[in-house]
């Protein structure tokens, strides 16, 4: 007989006890019972792996993995992470791989536009060429963004960028461009990271001076005591700069993505959680969708506070600007920088010219017979002007 319509549980049991009991051969049982070996065979291995009747019981014909459904819960998924960092298809992709969750860049982006999240200033064509350099703290970027208006006055957001892992070593919002502001800024960050081999800047302030033959200011004076070279993009060139401004283009869309802050405190705040997640959360393209926190280290150059005196070589004439950034040198006074003010310099002749340096760096060339003095701002060589060793 057939399974009855009204207690088929009731029916496998029974069918189960008698095949067990084994009175009765297992091809005519089925018989008795109106099922086939192979279904009798099915009831009786269900059994015997639990040995438990409920593995007799009806069990749902949803299948195991539903596609529809992974589907669906990645639509889900990839719809929140869009709405809660504003990021695109890649470093999305990255995210849900990390939940289990697969789905190719095509899809997301077939999600992202039918769901009107992608804008039209997310579609540009992605950089064919990157350039790095080859460890941490060989070189930070350091730049401010573009103002915006808060209840304080205006928020100048202050970036500086580590150029090998784009790890993001401090974003402060500050309320001018001061060097004393940023002063301040940089302490916290070499003292929490120590120092880096060289920083890139623009010809801006209050790093750069528009009004001094040299460019020097007395921040950039106090950077190279630390032993940092520094480096200044050039003129209308934005790109030299491209990682920081590229980060400036991430900071927009994160303003423009979770609203504009409109007091120093919340800045404050939002800049913190950003700059978490731009190290430690959102995969970057620039470095292989690996995370920049993933490849910084901090720099084993610890800031010194009384940064030791500099020793020259010995071709070197040592001298001793004046008050007013004036070298008195043989029977005249030349200009050479106001930042460096009562600073030790060293002097080198070559060719008719006075070459003078401060610390690690070429700073002006003095035309000894017409006068004439040119700023140079050059790196000088390494292996000739060395600090002098812990005493």
């Amino acid at each position: 007989m057939p399974w009855k319509e009204t207690s088929p549980v009731e029916e496998r049991v029974q069918f189960v006890f008698k095949a067990l009991d084994r009175a009765v051969p297992f091809a005519r049982l089925c018989q008795q019972f109106g099922i086939s070996r192979q279904t009798g065979y099915k009831w009786l291995h269900r059994y015997k792996e639990v040995h438990s009747i409920t593995a007799l019981q009806d069990q749902s014909r949803r299948p195991r993995h539903s596609p529809g459904q992974l589907r669906c819960e990645v639509e889900q998924r990839a719809i929140a992470l869009r709405q809660k960092y504003g990021w695109g298809a890649k470093k999305l992709q990255v995210l849900l791989q990390q939940e289990g969750l697969q789905a190719s860049l095509a899809t997301l982006n077939r999600i992202l536009d039918r769901n009107g999240l992608i804008h039209p200033q997310d579609r540009h064509r992605p950089a064919t060429q990157r350039f790095e350099r080859e460890r941490p703290n060989m070189l930070w970027q350091m730049d401010f963004k573009g103002h915006f208006f808060i209840s304080e006055g205006r928020c100048y957001p202050l970036s500086i960028l580590d150029d090998h892992s784009r790890f993001l070593i401090g974003l402060y919002p500050l309320l001018g461009q001061q060097a004393e502001m940023v002063h301040g800024c940089l302490l916290q960050v070499f003292d929490r990271y120590g120092l880096p081999d060289a920083m890139l800047m623009d010809h801006g302030a209050p790093w750069w001076s528009t009004t001094g033959h040299l460019g020097l200011t007395w921040l950039a004076t106090e950077l190279i005591k630390q032993g940092i070279r520094l480096y200044f993009a050039g003129y209308r060139h934005p790109q030299t700069q491209g990682k920081v401004e590229r980060f400036h283009g991430t900071l927009q869309r994160a303003l423009d993505h979770h609203g504009q802050p409109s007091a120093l405190s919340a800045c404050a705040e939002m800049f913190s959680n950003l700059r978490h997640e731009y190290n430690y959360v959102r995969p970057h393209e620039g470095i292989r969708m690996a995370k920049p926190a993933d490849l910084y280290n901090p720099s084993s150059k610890p800031y010194q506070p009384n940064p030791p005196a500099w020793v020259y070589p010995s071709d070197m004439q040592v001298l001793r600007l004046n008050s007013q950034g004036m070298l008195p040198y043989g029977s005249s006074r030349y200009f050479v920088c106001e930042a460096l003010a009562r600073e030790q310099v060293g002097v080198r002749e070559l060719d008719g010219k006075a070459v003078v340096s401060y610390r690690h760096m070429l700073v002006r060339e003095i035309d000894l017979k017409t006068k004439r003095t040119i700023p140079i701002a050059w790196p000088a060589a390494e292996a000739k002007c060395q600090p002098c060793p812990d005493t």
